[in-house]
């Protein structure tokens, strides 16, 4: 069974970093600007999450993500700034359409959320190897059944598409048109589903058995390989987050109270 998962090994410096520590970047930069409840703050984490993406040089891999993300943007754009329901001041028209200000306003709201927790999650994935991950979990305590659980989450999205670029290989070695007008795509992609859902199946049946034979539900205590350290860039990143974190905490309470 090959190991799938999104992590690109470049020998980057967060490659290097403990997973801890990139773990705590993710809930940093989603809780900061909602703690914060400013809009201005988005963007400084989203673009301090594109600098990592770039020196990580993994930012190519994380396009997909982006390009799903302003798919689901311009829908919400389109259903809050035409029927969001405290809209009142026309921002603009298109043809026959317009657009408010209040819903322009709360659907930007959104978008920004959701670009960041996608780009701040992209960090982590893309930079993390699962097993080490799912090791320091077991370390601390967590349940080895919990951490198939995380690791399983990782290698479903990579998983899934393997599986669909051989199906469609094959579906198109025996000349079946998968590329063209809309309607044709729609047409390739319908016979794609039930092989799709059933390799999953059948993965997550192998999967489990295998685990079972190498000893996965013994009780007695696990041993490991390697010993994973926090270096000290882990400690001051861990403390500049958290300093960060604590501080717009502070900041937001003594403005609500002003």
């Amino acid at each position: 069974m090959s190991a799938l998962s999104l992590y690109v090994d470049k020998g980057s410096f967060l490659n290097k970093l403990h997973p801890y520590t990139k773990l705590l970047y993710v809930f940093a930069a989603i809780l900061i600007p909602l703690i914060g409840g400013r809009l201005l703050i988005f963007p400084l984490t989203i673009l301090f999450s594109l600098i990592l993406l770039l020196t990580g040089r993994v930012f190519r891999r994380a396009l997909p993500l982006v390009a799903f993300s302003f798919t689901l943007i311009i829908v919400i754009f389109l259903i809050q700034g035409l029927f969001y329901h405290k809209n009142e001041n026309p921002l603009f028209n298109i043809r026959i359409l317009t657009f408010y200000r209040e819903g322009v306003i709360y659907a930007a709201g959104i978008a920004l959320n959701i670009l960041n927790m996608l780009l701040s999650f992209a960090v982590f994935v893309l930079t993390t190897a699962p097993q080490d991950l799912v090791e320091e979990m077991e370390k601390n305590g967590f349940s080895p059944k919990f951490g198939y659980v995380i690791n399983s989450v990782f290698q479903i999205v990579p998983q899934m598409m393997k599986t669909r670029d051989t199906i469609v290989d094959a579906q198109r070695s025996r000349g079946m048109e998968t590329e063209g007008s809309l309607f044709t795509r729609i047409r390739a992609f319908l016979p794609l589903i039930s092989p799709v859902v059933m390799s999953a199946l059948i993965n997550t049946r192998e999967r489990a058995i295998a685990l079972e034979v190498r000893g996965f539900g013994r009780r007695n205590k696990r041993s490991y390989i390697t010993d994973r350290k926090k270096s000290s860039a882990d400690i001051v990143i861990s403390i500049i987050l958290a300093a960060l974190i604590l501080a717009v905490s502070v900041w937001r309470i003594l403005s609500c109270l002003s």
